[in-house]
């Protein structure tokens, strides 16, 4: 069958996930669309009918986004016709490979450059060939990580690094233009590829850990932070009383335990491919083996996820920004995991009582996610190296803006978020043996193989 979902949603330019209502979208466009169709639904716009839509703004204006899913051809009818005729299957696939041809294309012919850090280039290396999968991942059974039963790597390793682009057997870099020109929030193929050299890792660099060079590093980071944001701080504060009704409060409480937990699931999705475009851009990550990238990405994206909703979250009401407005923990009632939400939202407070600028956290979240510590990791030494480089760019953060003292603090909090994930996993594998065709069938395969096998994994769980 085609790879579909090579092709990004036709609507918001997210990831897709197949054919949707006759058209290649995301399932959030797709779940978008459906809830339209609703015959009490009914849209306007407040602007000039000509809203942007992307994966960023998709959320702020339900009539322009229904309009281009109009536009685009989607329809309930198109859900009626079965099967796809011979015609239609060989026109997608037809666009598959042209849309495949074009990225290909694309990246062999751009020229290698580093992505901001540092300022130079190096001309001496060429591109490395993109590491294969080590053989013992290639077997269909489970393999053996420090003792321990780790069947997830096999599945984990197909889709992300089908958002690395494995087709593609050159690590080609990026073309040479400032970061500052990409927006994340819209991921363009030139960004998708790996690349083969990173300044931070030449070990030899006599200034590698010149004040110049930590400089350039923290710069590089925040930037990426801040493009791979799913809101920008002034949407949030514009929005910041926009909260739910008793109405709508009670609407999420009525769903049923599965459907709420396959839409807080598809968002979380959402924002764990942010994580994931953050992780691309961090230095260093890229040199990784493609093994360690993808378990630092399975370890540690629902940690930064967490530390990134600090900054959704509103101290003065206890609210948290979701679903276009900033909800209590009554909206979530209906998940039946009161303490986990709890607890979340209590790690929210904790973190915004810190009062983290933009740059600490942009630190932080990397250094959580760039932890030598995880399972499974090929060459620790080398995840190491860069986990020492971004605590040196963290501690330089903090000396300059006169507050060593949260260092000890923000390793605390290191700690607490490993419990929380410990408890979204246990919550999950209580989800998954009661309702396993809602896991299986409806939720979006990014967090069934970012979350799903670790469940799987827990003592007691039953097949």
């Amino acid at each position: 069958s085609p790879q579909i979902e090579v092709i990004p949603c036709k609507i918001c330019g997210d990831k897709s996930s197949g054919v949707h209502y006759g058209v290649i979208t995301c399932e959030g466009c797709k779940g978008f669309f459906r809830r339209s169709q609703l015959p009490t639904v009914s849209y306007s716009c407040s602007r000039q009918n000509n809203c942007q839509i992307d994966r960023a703004s998709r959320n702020r204006c339900q009539h322009c986004r229904l309009q281009k899913c109009l536009a685009q051809g989607m329809s309930r009818d198109a859900v009626k016709f079965g099967r796809m005729s011979k015609h239609q299957r060989d026109s997608l696939i037809a666009e598959v490979e042209r849309y495949q041809r074009q990225q290909q294309q694309q990246l062999q012919g751009e020229a290698q450059s580093v992505l901001a850090y540092p300022s130079k280039t190096r001309q001496d290396r060429s591109p490395q060939l993109l590491q294969p999968m080590p053989s013992a991942y290639s077997f269909a059974g489970e393999t053996e990580c420090n003792g321990k039963s780790f069947s997830s790597v096999r599945p984990i390793f197909s889709l992300l690094s089908h958002i690395f682009h494995p087709s593609l057997s050159v690590l080609h870099p990026a073309p040479s233009r400032p970061v500052s020109e990409f927006d994340s929030r819209q991921p363009s193929p030139d960004l998708m590829g790996i690349r083969s050299f990173d300044h931070m890792e030449d070990a030899f660099n006599p200034y590698r850990h010149s004040l110049r060079n930590i400089d350039e590093l923290c710069a590089s980071i925040v930037r990426s932070h801040r493009e791979t944001s799913q809101y920008r701080v002034e949407e949030l504060q514009a929005l910041r009383w926009k909260v739910f009704s008793r109405e709508e409060i009670q609407a999420y409480q009525s769903k049923s335990v599965d459907e709420m937990w396959q839409y807080c699931a598809i968002r979380l999705t959402d924002a764990v491919q942010f994580v994931v475009e953050f992780a691309k851009h961090i230095p260093g990550f890229r040199v990784l083996s493609q093994n360690d990238q993808i378990a630092l990405l399975k370890t540690g994206s629902m940690e930064v996820v967490l530390v990134r909703m600090s900054h959704f979250f509103n101290t003065e009401n206890n609210t948290v920004f979701f679903d276009g407005k900033f909800a209590g923990t009554e909206v979530f009632k209906s998940l039946a995991c009161s303490d986990l939400i709890a607890s979340v939202f209590d790690f929210a407070h904790g973190m915004c009582a810190l009062k983290l600028t933009e740059h600490q956290i942009a630190l932080f979240t990397a250094l959580v996610l760039i932890n030598a510590d995880r399972p499974c990791l090929e060459d620790r030494a080398r995840v190491q190296r860069v986990q020492r480089d971004l605590e040196l760019g963290l501690t330089h953060i903090l000396h300059r803006d006169n507050q060593d003292s949260l260092l000890h603090k923000l390793y605390q909090r290191m700690a607490v978020l490993r419990s929380l994930c410990s408890l979204h996993m246990e919550k999950l594998r209580w989800f998954s043996q009661r309702y396993p065709l809602t896991v299986h069938s409806l939720f979006p395969p990014l967090y069934k193989e970012l979350f799903g096998s670790e469940a799987e994994l827990l003592p007691g769980t039953t097949h």
